[in-house]
């Protein structure tokens, strides 16, 4: 079936702290093109050659053989950079899963002598099963770190900026579309939006917020606390956690640790809890890393998938805090960057 502008899958783009003020242009060296399971185009143009071609791992028509895989650097998670540039490169996602997925590449720009200067963001929403989304970015508009100079330089003078020519991709995660967090747009069928925060990390302490706001017209009871659930890079429950109530175990004045009590959501409310945990790491057992964990803000209530990159060290231990009233008022915390 043919994507219309209203079910193709969006492209959007989030990016670090560091690189708050730059844009990054997401057709500044060629058109974007959402390909089908089948592999055709699905809009009109195809992305202007951006460079040098990188390998892929198929065969060639004369060969069986199929060509080295690609590094990690260049395919990781159903993504891969297509092609190189002076000036830009190209790369593409493909959802392997069975059903829609919302998923986020995020690359690390390197210098030619292969210092990090950046990294940066995109994100697919609402890519359907093995469909493709294409994308370039232009490195011309992305962030630069000033070169230093062997010499400081004199009154007036700047000092040069150092482009970046090495993209990587960093990391990949994805979320079924279903179970999506939502900041902002269209209130969902649940008439909830959950989504979690930026968090903060100090000393091997971390600390993130979740979110929830009613957007729907009736009102919703909250009673204590939310259920959270671990999950590994294959979205699989990751044994071994203790989910603990509130989080003085781990340490105190995190904001979660406010007693429990029955909260009446009413629509245009909102409420927040807060995840706690430590990357404490002894002699004994195997790190527990769950890059995304599946919250419930009531019992019955529909999953959100939030990615908070739990590193919970050998200890395996994660506090939820209780349910408290928050100003819907206030400014909300952006959507994190993976």
């Amino acid at each position: 079936m043919r994507q219309t502008s209203a079910t193709r899958p969006r492209l959007t783009v989030r990016h670090s702290a560091l690189a708050a003020t730059a844009v990054f242009l997401l057709a500044g060296c060629g058109t974007v093109v959402t390909t089908g399971a089948g592999g055709d185009p699905e809009a009109s143009g195809s992305p202007a050659p951006c460079g040098t071609p990188t390998p892929t791992a198929t065969a060639t028509p004369t060969s069986t053989t199929p060509v080295a895989a690609q590094p990690t650097g260049l395919a990781q998670g159903g993504v891969r950079i297509t092609a190189v540039g002076p000036t830009c490169f190209q790369y593409e996602v493909t959802n392997p899963n069975s059903e829609p997925y919302d998923i986020t590449v995020v690359f690390s720009l390197r210098s030619a002598e292969g210092a990090t200067l950046d990294n940066l963001s995109r994100t697919v929403t609402g890519l359907a099963p093995g469909a493709t989304e294409k994308g370039s970015v232009d490195l011309n508009t992305a962030p630069t770190r000033p070169a230093e100079p062997a010499f400081p330089p004199r009154t007036g003078q700047t000092k040069p900026g150092i482009r970046p020519t090495k993209p990587e991709i960093l990391k990949v995660r994805g979320v079924p579309t279903a179970e999506a967090p939502n900041a902002g747009g269209p209130c969902p069928p649940t008439g909830l939006r959950l989504y979690a925060d930026e968090g903060d990390a100090a000393m091997g302490l971390r600390v993130v917020g979740l979110h929830l706001r009613n957007c729907g017209t009736a009102t919703v009871t909250l009673d204590g606390y939310p259920q959270v659930q671990p999950l590994d890079l294959d979205h699989r429950p990751l044994d071994g956690v203790r989910i603990l109530r509130g989080g003085a175990e781990i340490a105190t004045g995190t904001g979660a640790d406010a007693p429990p009590q029955k909260i009446a959501l009413r629509p245009g409310e909102g409420a927040r809890t807060t995840l706690v945990w430590r990357n404490t790491v002894d002699i004994a057992g195997e790190p527990q890393n769950a890059p995304y964990v599946r919250v419930r803000a009531t019992p019955d209530a529909a999953p959100v998938m939030v990615t908070p990159e739990l590193d919970l060290g050998t200890t395996g231990r994660l506090g939820a805090g209780a349910w408290t009233k928050e100003d819907v008022n206030e400014k909300p915390s952006p959507v994190p960057t993976l």
